[in-house]
């Protein structure tokens, strides 16, 4: 199945941008060239998450296996362009899912471990799934037996397919299917003859749907290559280097980061799951990783409590890849000095967008913190892998007037190779994301900045600015700075009604294990030692444990504001 338009192919596959190489190529390369050398790691603590003894996988016996999942696959009647849904761990069962299906053709729909019937009821009849692909149980929840029950409400899911033991009657035990397939050559006989092309869709991966249900994303071999390349290009990555990769492999930062850039550059990836943060530092150091990414709040808190990095090889780990939130001019300023590693700055969306902020465009990290490069603007030229393919603008998406003088917010417009071409059976959707220039509308704020111009500079989402008295409060700048509070460990900002100003800025606080904080200190830290303008000082706040996240990991600032919308009814 190919949505990216004719004119699309042509222009960008004669500018080199595209090719003809399809996942499986990718794959084929490494298992000829690196057949006996390390391609996948488990994670070490698969026994206790979802069954099993962790294993370790070489490319030629990763490629063994994807033959077999293969001949499962086409023996049960699946064929290019069929949908099947994979709701599966971080674990090397995920790259045989992926690759298999990739092989075939079949277009793989990953989604989180923790989705329920509610979220996989609608992803599978939007996609159309023929069959399902799951873990017996992760934790204690049994997810073949909700995927059975699922299967009974959603006609068209002809399959559920499950790795692991005590696999419930009506569920097709995989690990046995595979050992005893007799479809092996069959199915490669039909991936040599099917006319899968580097354009056709691999994925379909869907948006974190905290305001609405989710949107498919469907990307082909091709619209998936120049992210994987920028991830390999920040930090300079070779084949045979060790990553490890703790973001779930069912969005775009996890599939770009590491099955992506692992075919890319030929890698060997460890898998981590769920996350835990001494699992995380104990694989650093026992499988000497040479590059992992991490959110800002963990890589904060690592370098407030620095004892938890001892015995880590900072001679072997010198990159760390980040974004997802705004990061910490301290928190990379810190890493760089005191342990020589860069901490380079990603902001990328499932839909395409994609800037890389490395120590090569952006070396001052109190730049890198705040700034991405302006790409695909005439005047500046850039280092970064993807600055010279893709097109970006600023809009104010109320008069659609086109922003070119720093310091005005706007919506930040791209267009390029890396961009999708469409949202998955949703024409209408389609049609309001782009504008008539074609440039895909993100629904992300930037404004121009920089001594000459050449930065942009995040503000946050178009509909998650703080609006205090008529004037516009980026919550990403205030989190950032108070992400360097001493007692501050996690930090959210968001808007309190009020009736006089429309809305005060309040801070949603988990502090640090022993801490107490309170809204004094912050502002008094934000107003005497980050100096923040006045109309910027929270005057509301809401201590929490914890702030509430979705299973990717993005805070649910939907929850925050129900809490804070009952405390302001409350008080009046």
């Amino acid at each position: 199945m190919i949505l990216a338009k004719p004119e699309q192919i042509e222009s960008f596959t004669a500018r080199g941008w595209w090719g003809t190489s399809t996942i499986d190529d990718l794959f084929c390369r490494w298992v000829a060239e690196r057949g006996d050398a390390e391609a996948v790691v488990d994670p070490a603590n698969r026994e206790v998450v979802f069954g099993g003894a962790p294993r370790r996988l070489s490319w030629n016996a990763l490629e063994a296996e994807v033959a077999r999942m293969a001949g499962v696959l086409y023996g049960l009647g699946l064929r290019k362009d069929d949908a099947v849904l994979a709701q599966l761990p971080n674990c090397v069962e995920q790259y045989v899912t992926y690759l298999a299906c990739a092989r075939l053709g079949i277009i793989v729909s990953p989604v989180p471990a923790q989705y329920r019937e509610h979220e996989l009821q609608f992803v599978v009849n939007q996609a159309q799934a023929k069959a399902a692909i799951c873990m017996a149980r992760i934790g204690k929840f049994e997810h073949a037996s909700m995927m059975l029950g699922l299967q009974k409400q959603c006609e068209g899911l002809r399959h559920v397919l499950c790795f692991g033991d005590n696999v419930p009657d009506g569920a097709i035990a995989l690990d046995r299917a595979m050992a005893q397939t007799t479809e092996t050559a069959a199915a490669q006989a039909y991936a040599r003859s099917a006319g899968i092309t580097a354009n056709d869709v691999f994925s379909l991966t869907w948006t974190s749907g905290t305001e609405s249900n989710p949107k498919g994303v469907p990307r082909s071999t091709n619209d998936w290559r120049i992210a994987g390349q920028s991830v390999v290009d920040a930090p300079q990555l070779k084949a045979g280097q060790r990553s490890l990769n703790p973001f779930p492999m069912v969005n775009h930062a996890g599939i770009a980061s590491a099955f992506i850039a692992w075919l890319e550059a030929g890698l060997t990836i460890v898998q981590h799951h769920p996350f835990d943060l001494k699992v995380f530092l104990d694989q650093i150091r026992s499988e000497v990783i040479e590059y992992t990414v991490a959110p800002p709040a963990i890589l904060n808190m690592l370098l407030q409590q620095p004892q938890l990095l001892e015995g880590i090889r900072f001679d072997k780990l010198r990159s760390i890849g980040s974004g997802a939130a705004p990061l910490s001019e301290w928190m990379i300023s810190e890493f760089d000095q005191r342990y020589g590693v860069k901490v380079h700055n990603f902001f990328g969306s499932s839909e395409g967008m994609c800037m890389p902020g490395t120590d090569r465009d952006i070396p001052d990290p109190a730049l890198r913190a705040a700034y991405f490069p302006r790409m695909g603007v005439a005047g500046f030229e850039w280092d970064a892998h993807c600055s010279n393919k893709i097109q970006t603008r600023l809009v104010d998406p109320q008069t659609e007037r086109e922003i070119t003088e720093p310091g005005v917010p706007g919506e930040m417009r791209i267009k390029g190779p890396t961009v999708i071409s469409e949202y998955w059976r949703a024409p209408e959707l389609t049609a309001r994301s782009f504008d008539a220039q074609g440039y895909y509308k993100t629904g992300d704020t930037f404004e121009i900045a920089g001594d000459r111009n050449q930065f942009y500079k995040y503000a946050g989402r178009s509909k998650d600015l703080v609006i205090r008295g008529g004037m516009n409060i980026s919550p990403d700048e205030i989190e950032s700075l108070l992400q360097g509070h001493p007692k501050v460990r996690e930090v959210s900002v968001i808007g309190w009604p009020d009736a006089r100003m429309g809305e005060l800025v309040c801070v949603c606080v988990a502090p640090k294990p022993g801490e107490t904080v309170t809204l004094d200190e912050l502002v008094a830290y934000l107003r005497d030692e980050r100096r923040v303008a006045s109309f910027k000082l929270p005057e509301r706040i809401l201590l929490l444990d914890e702030l509430p996240r979705n299973p990717v990991g993005k805070v649910l600032k939907r929850n925050l504001r129900e809490q804070v919308q009952g405390l302001a009814d409350a008080a009046q």
